[in-house]
C-alpha cells in the first residue's frame, strides 16, 4: 500500500483508481496526474516506485489544494455563508438541501429520519410512543 500526502492508496488496483482515495482527486484529475507524471494509468499502485511517488507528491503539492487543506477550505466557505447569513447560510444551519431541492417529499439525507409531527388521536397508541 503506498503511501501518498497520509493517505493509503490501494495497491491492487491502477493507478488513476488508487488516486482517487485522495480527497479532492476524481477521475480527470488522477488522469491528469498520471500524464504529468508520465505514469502508465493502467498500471498498479503496488508496481510504483520511489521516484514515481515522490513526483505524485511534489505535483499535488505544487498543483492541487487536496486532503487536510481542501476539508478546511470547504468548512471555512460554509462558515462564512453561516456568519453573514445568506440563503445558503440558513440552509446549511437548519441541516436542509442546500441547492434547490424539495423538501415536501424527498430529502430524508439531508433532514434525516422521518419525526412525526401532531397530536396522536388514539389512547393506545400514545401511550406507546410516549414510552
Amino acid at each position: 500500500m503506498p503511501r501518498i500526502l497520509g493517505v493509503d492508496i490501494p495497491g491492487n488496483k491502477q493507478v488513476t483508481i488508487s488516486l482517487r482515495y485522495i480527497y479532492g482527486i476524481g477521475p480527470a484529475r488522477a488522469k491528469e496526474i498520471c500524464r504529468r507524471a508520465q505514469i502508465e494509468e493502467t498500471m498498479l499502485a503496488n508496481d510504483l516506485n520511489e521516484g514515481h511517488i515522490a513526483a505524485i507528491t511534489q505535483m499535488l503539492q505544487d498543483s492541487y489544494t487536496v486532503e487536510g487543506d481542501l476539508r478546511r477550505q470547504i468548512a471555512q466557505n460554509i462558515r462564512r455563508l453561516i456568519a453573514i447569513g445568506s440563503y445558503r447560510g440558513q440552509r446549511h444551519r437548519r441541516g436542509l438541501p442546500v441547492r434547490g431541492q424539495r423538501t415536501k417529499t424527498n430529502a430524508r439525507t439531508r433532514k434525516g429520519a422521518k419525526k412525526t409531527v401532531g397530536a396522536i388521536r388514539d389512547r393506545t397508541a400514545r401511550k406507546l410512543a410516549n414510552a
